[in-house]
């Protein structure tokens, strides 16, 4: 199987099937060729799995024109803003922007000055899939990583995270 490898300064190896269907491994500078061709052979269901998945997606996420972008870019705000609104009111958060973009690799991110970006893409989910991605973003607001405290306070505000979170998945 062919497949991309990214070295860089990381301790483990992470696999990837782009939505051109490009097999990307990343991993640590040095590690023998070896062991990247095992790491993808034990690996070759979960990469079937991928591939298939994006074959069989009736709708491409990924191929939208500039004007359709900018309009769900608007509603994607639309449809965030009282969310994040409300959480943050129960949170005790107050972020310093909000802002939509054309982001393909997340949902959404937050900076460590407390500006929210959005993907557009989010509004094409349900809506307790985008409380959770909002809640997700305001809890970075307290805790700047993925550590036991920082799923503490998702899950404090959103107990049944982990099934939500689902949604994204899919």
């Amino acid at each position: 199987m062919d497949y991309e490898i990214i070295y860089s300064k990381r301790k483990t190896l992470s696999l990837q099937v782009k939505q051109d269907l490009k097999i990307v491994v990343r991993a640590p500078y040095r590690l023998a060729k070896k062991y990247i061709d095992d790491f993808v052979n034990q690996h070759i269901d979960w990469i079937n799995d991928r591939i298939e998945r994006i074959n069989t997606r009736t709708v491409n996420p990924y191929s939208f024109s500039k004007d359709e972008i900018e309009a769900l870019k608007t509603k994607t705000l639309e449809l965030v803003l009282p969310r994040v609104e409300y959480y943050a009111s129960i949170m005790g958060l107050k972020p310093s922007k909000i802002s939509a973009s054309s982001a393909k690799q997340r949902f959404a991110s937050c900076s460590s000055k407390g500006h929210l970006t959005f993907s557009f893409r989010l509004c094409l989910f349900p809506a307790e899939a985008i409380d959770y991605v909002v809640v997700h973003e305001l809890a970075h607001m307290k805790e700047m990583n993925h550590s036991k405290r920082f799923w503490a306070v998702v899950e404090k505000y959103m107990p049944d995270y982990k099934s939500i979170r689902a949604l994204l998945k899919e």
